[in-house]
C-alpha cells in the first residue's frame, strides 16, 4: 500500500443489503468532513444477502445521488486494502451502540496492524438511527404486508421502499 494517501479522502464500507437511513445519514455527514467519499459496498461470497450487487449499487447511487464529493463502488477483500487501493487515507466507520464500539474497537486494531498509515475515523450514530438494522428491515418488508410502505420509512431511505418490498412479494428471501 502507497504511503502517499489523500487524508482527505475518507471510505465508508458496509454490506447496504439494503442502505438505511442510519447508513445514509453517516454519508452524508462524512461527505460534510472529507473532500471526497468512497462508499465500498463489499461483496462476502460466503453470505447470501437480499440484493445482488449490482442492485445494492443501484440503490446507493439512488440514494446518494445528490451528493457530488460521493462515489459508490462495490469490492471485495479485506475492507482495509479497499481503503487504501482508493487512495484513501480514512476509514470512515458508524457505531450506533456499545456493542458496536467494542467490535469496531477489536476491527480497528486489526486494521492498524494491516495498514498503519489508515486511519479509523467513528461518527456516533444519529439518536433516531440506532436502532435500525438491515435484520430489522427485512423484518419489517416481510412481514409489514399492506403498510410495509409506511412502516418502511422510518427506516430506510424512500428510493428502497420499492425495491425491498418487490424481493418479498416475488418470494425471493
Amino acid at each position: 500500500m502507497s504511503k502517499d494517501l489523500d487524508p482527505s479522502h475518507a471510505v465508508y464500507v458496509g454490506s447496504f443489503d439494503p442502505i438505511s437511513l442510519g447508513h445514509a445519514d453517516i454519508i452524508r455527514r462524512g461527505a460534510g468532513i472529507f473532500e471526497k467519499l468512497t462508499v465500498g459496498i463489499g461483496i462476502n461470497p460466503d453470505k447470501k444477502p437480499l440484493f445482488s450487487p449490482a442492485e445494492r449499487l443501484a440503490m446507493c447511487r439512488d440514494v446518494l445521488a445528490s451528493l457530488e464529493n460521493v462515489e459508490v463502488v462495490c469490492f471485495e477483500g479485506l475492507a482495509v486494502s479497499f481503503v487504501g487501493e482508493r487512495g484513501a487515507a480514512v476509514m470512515l466507520r458508524g457505531v450506533r451502540t456499545l456493542t458496536d464500539i467494542e467490535s469496531e474497537f477489536t476491527m480497528s486494531l486489526a486494521n492498524r496492524a494491516l495498514a498503519p498509515e489508515i486511519e479509523s475515523v467513528f461518527l456516533m450514530a444519529s439518536e433516531k438511527y440506532t436502532h435500525i438494522s438491515s435484520t430489522l428491515i427485512k423484518q419489517i418488508a416481510q412481514m409489514g404486508q399492506n403498510n410495509g410502505a409506511d412502516q418502511l420509512a422510518n427506516f430506510v431511505p424512500p428510493e428502497v421502499i420499492p425495491p425491498l418490498l418487490e424481493k418479498f412479494r416475488n418470494g425471493s428471501s
